[in-house]
């Protein structure tokens, strides 16, 4: 079986920094991708960034030079640095993992969300 946990979410003023942690752990063969999604109330999910095995990244235009995504291939874990927070990145943000497992040569595994608000 196949976890993938985010954490690091919270309540943090505009302008404000958060970063969040995503793990995939369980009967992992490799990791093709990893990234974060986000969710706000009545809007369709959108990809904020993800990152590749080879390090290859992608941005949603509205955060570009405001977060940052990165990866420890080590411990399957991925990292979401967010700068200079607007109200309109509040939202429930999801990781996922594409991975290699015992039972499947590629699959998408989701976590349950963290949420991030952002307010005065």
């Amino acid at each position: 079986q196949v976890q993938v946990v985010e954490s690091g979410g919270g309540l943090v003023q505009p302008g404000g920094s958060l970063r969040l942690s995503c793990a995939a752990s369980g009967s992992i063969f490799s990791v093709y991708a990893m990234g974060w999604y986000r969710q706000a109330p009545g809007k369709q999910r959108e990809l904020v960034a993800d990152i590749t095995a080879g390090i290859s990244t992608t941005y949603l235009d509205s955060v570009k030079g405001r977060f940052t995504i990165s990866r420890d291939n080590a411990k399957n874990t991925v990292y979401l640095q967010m700068n200079s927070l607007k109200p309109e990145d509040t939202a429930v943000y999801y990781c996922k993992a594409v991975l290699r497992t015992s039972t499947s040569y590629k699959n998408d595994f989701w976590g349950q969300g963290t949420q991030v608000t952002v307010s005065s």
